[in-house]
């Protein structure tokens, strides 16, 4: 990771994109999460966020109905139209994150190289204050697993915010 974080250090623009399986849940809010937290840092300038799936199944849908209401309420709007990782965000992203395992080996394994297979990296790693190892699916759950994907992206995309203004 240290590797990782120092080759941005001479980046005009770091660019991050948040990988779920549909694009529809956890990235997308991932990319909310994260913008708001970027605009109020004020470094809009600085970083450039997007998110994408592993599948196309979703191609062009908005976020699930059940995500946007429970970012809403936080007051996050979740704009964003899902899209699948194309091979070119492999060049074009300084980190691909990752939010489970699966997702992990299956950008890793679709990483043209070595160098861009170290681009990945797991949301989770960057929690300073929850004690988990993936952040959840929360599509086939009820309320609390929205919430609780909320909670987990809050904490890890502050963590990686201060990674981030740590190298600039």
């Amino acid at each position: 990771m240290t590797e990782l974080i120092n080759s941005l250090k001479n980046k005009e623009k770091i660019r991050i994109l948040f990988v779920c399986l549909g694009n529809i849940c956890r990235s997308c809010a991932a990319e909310e999460i994260m913008r708001k937290l970027v605009t109020e840092a004020g470094m809009t300038d600085e970083i450039q966020l997007d998110s994408a799936g592993l599948i196309n199944y979703h191609e062009g849908e908005l976020a699930d109905v059940r995500m946007r209401a429970h970012a809403e309420r936080r007051g996050y709007h979740i704009t964003h139209l899902s899209r699948p990782v194309r091979y070119n965000d492999f060049f074009d992203f300084d980190w691909i994150v990752g939010m489970d395992d699966s997702n992990i080996c299956k950008l890793k394994a679709m990483a043209p190289g070595l160098s861009e297979e170290k681009k990945v990296v797991r949301m989770t790693d960057f929690c300073r204050m929850k004690v988990v190892d993936h952040v959840p699916d929360p599509y086939y759950g009820g309320d609390s697993g929205f919430e609780n994907v909320l909670d987990i992206l809050e904490d890890a995309c502050t963590g990686l915010l201060e990674q981030l203004c740590a190298v600039r």
